[in-house]
């Protein structure tokens, strides 16, 4: 046993947690294939400025029983992680800091039709909630403490919190439990993008993501002497021994939040060890929601997996999540290069190669096999590669190393403002909702597509706090406007607009209450269940055979011949019910409940209920179907 368990313990050489028993990994994995991540986003009165927590209840009729809580320091974007199962969500802001809900504060709940199902399917989302003053009853009882239910006071896990780096929950020993316990670290802290300093404008946003076992403090030295006058530190803090693709998902869904508050126009990304994969996989699962990325660098990133990895699966009783993803010739390794990184995105690989080599361990800088981290897949998509006399550890802290980054920063900044002499344009959005159907629930996004269709379409979220936003920068040229808005169709359904440089221009658009459901197709395996928080991409490959929705008075069908090459956008924007690829679409729907069937060949039938209202958007979560016998 000495043997494989030294031999995981060299993939990650300062992992091993004081007690940590094998016992307690395995029931760890095992919350983490049972649980589903919660998410939403709460909005507030206008007048409420302060900290929110938000809790996740058992649905059973007069049994309050918080299972899990978040606290953030504002309105925003929030995570809770529960058993699969049936709940109800409540969230009030918490003005005296107590965590208990007192007279006199906000509170909300979510008001779906049905509790919250956590089914396995790896996320539930859309689960927005608004606080407010009310002479109704509260959805739970004055006096109810949530101190009990995993909440650490005054840490925020909404994206933004601002960071004190010497606080223990960012040290090196909750970088270990991270690794080992990620299931009690997601329950306790969260995952999150942090700040070391207010929102600067004026300054790039700078994204640091760790490694396995790793933590903010690993990037000490960067952040000590790197520009701060140009550049403003971001850290991406999440459970390490987690999956992969769950932590990419995370990820996605934190730099969305930043997006809608901020605005930023560019993003750049440094990234050491297992933080590459994260970070990839993001990139190219997520890229609609990433944009503005223009720059990845990653230090050390094991880009072929790690055989020790497969040991661990293969003969420990307990499996940490982030092992089946680095196994050299596992699903996610051998699917990791499939797709290429955007054109739009400079890539730098940079490796250390100060470690040693033995007969059964390869060159290696103490921790990656240099194979590992120049895999020729990686390469090739690099810009430039660089190496330097480091080890795995060390090249964080290497002034050489930080002054190559420097320069790669240089290089992408000047290389932008030769790329783009003509300063962009702005776009002014005015939403209008009838009288009493406006709904705090949701946000909007505006779709610009140029009209030219040389370029790809921009898509740009909007939060519905106001009702008049501006929002860019926009490359100058002539678009078309379309305003999406969950369960609301907008006139007109598209608007021509032309953005000149320097200017903005102004869209008004008015909202009106539609039924609508929308999804897409995943692929399960078998009747596993996903590991919580785990995105499940759109199936392309699934041979679609049918998709219905029947409800009262209501029978419609889609078949794979109504997906005509190049007509997706304009069935859209006409609001006609359509299927393209692995999405479906059904609009002006009556209110009501429904049912949903799929068929596809060489996967079992799905049959599933749901519940439309107009002007509320329902719980999103991915159709996934699962392999015939």
């Amino acid at each position: 046993m000495f043997n494989w368990l030294r031999w995981i313990f060299l993939f990650a050489p300062c992992l091993c947690v004081s007690g940590c028993a094998l016992l307690e990994v395995q029931q760890e994995a095992e919350a983490v294939y049972s649980s589903t991540v919660l998410v939403g986003w709460v909005s507030a009165e206008k007048d409420w400025v302060g900290p929110i927590v938000v809790a996740a209840y058992t649905a059973e009729a007069d049994n309050f029983k918080p299972v899990h809580c978040a606290r953030l320091h504002e309105i925003g974007g929030f995570e809770l992680i529960v058993p699969n199962g049936r709940y109800q969500l409540v969230a009030f802001g918490d003005a005296n800091r107590n965590l208990r809900l007192d007279a006199g504060e906000p509170v909300g709940a979510y008001l779906g039709v049905h509790p919250v199902l956590a089914d396995g399917s790896g996320v539930v989302a859309q689960l927005d909630m608004e606080i407010k003053r009310s002479d109704m009853p509260p959805p739970v009882a004055l006096g109810t403490s949530f101190s009990d239910c995993g909440i650490q006071p005054d840490h925020s896990t909404q994206a933004g919190a601002i960071a004190d780096l010497d606080d223990p929950l960012f040290s090196r020993e909750y970088g270990n439990k991270a690794y080992w316990k990620p299931m009690e670290f997601f329950r306790q802290v969260g995952g999150n993008i942090y700040f070391l300093e207010p929102y600067d404008p004026a300054k790039i946003p700078i994204l640091f993501v760790h490694g396995a076992a790793g933590s903010p403090q690993d990037w000490r030295y960067f952040f000590e002497h790197m520009d701060r006058s140009r550049y403003q530190p971001w850290i991406f803090y999440y459970p390490s021994g987690a999956g992969i693709d769950s932590m990419a998902h995370l990820l996605s869904w934190k730099l969305f939040t930043l997006r809608l508050k901020y605005r930023f126009d560019k993003l750049y990304i440094a990234a050491h060890s297992m933080g590459g994969l994260v970070v990839r996989s993001f990139l190219i699962d997520h890229n609609k929601s990433a944009p503005n990325v223009k720059l990845f660098v990653s230090l050390a990133t094991p880009w072929g997996g790690e055989p020790a990895a497969e040991l661990g699966v293969k003969y420990s009783p307990g499996v940490i999540p982030s092992w089946i993803d680095m196994q050299p010739q596992g699903e996610y390794m051998q699917s990791l290069f499939a797709r290429k990184l955007s054109s739009d995105i400079d890539y730098y690989l940079l490796f250390g190669f100060k470690g040693g080599s033995s007969l059964v361990r390869p060159n290696n800088d103490g921790t990656v096999t240099l194979a590992s981290a120049l895999r020729s897949a990686a390469q090739a998509e690099a810009k430039q590669v660089y190496g330097f006399d480091e080890d795995h550890v060390s090249i964080l802290s290497s002034a050489q190393v930080l002054k190559q980054f420097e320069a790669i920063l240089d290089s992408a900044e000047g290389e932008r403002k030769s790329a783009n002499p003509l300063e962009p344009g702005y776009v002014r959005v005015t939403s209008v909702y009838p009288e009493g159907e406006q709904s705090p629930l949701g946000n909007e996004v505006l779709w610009l597509r140029p009209r030219d269709r040389r370029g790809e379409a921009i898509f740009l979220p909007l939060l519905r706090d106001t009702a008049r936003r501006e929002v860019g920068p926009i490359p100058p040229g002539e678009y078309d406007a379309i305003l999406v808005a969950q369960s609301f169709a907008a006139v007109p359904g598209s608007a021509t607009i032309r953005i000149k440089s320097g200017e903005s221009a102004d869209l008004r658009f008015e909202l009106k209450p539609q039924g609508v459901l929308w999804g897409y197709i995943g692929a399960g395996s078998g009747d596993a269940e996903l590991p919580a928080g785990s995105y499940v991409p759109p199936a392309e490959s699934i041979e679609i055979q049918s998709i219905g929705l029947r409800g009262e008075g209501i029978t419609r069908e889609l078949l794979p011949a109504q997906a005509a090459e190049g007509d997706a956008d304009e069935r859209f924007l006409a609001r006609k019910d359509f299927i393209s690829e692995a999405q479906f679409f059904f609009f002006d729907l009556p209110a009501g409940d429904y049912r949903l069937t799929v068929s596809a060949k060489g996967y079992r039938p799905y049959s599933g209920r749901y519940t439309v209202v107009p002007g509320h958007p329902g719980q999103w979560r991915p159709v996934v179907l699962q392999p015939e016998p």
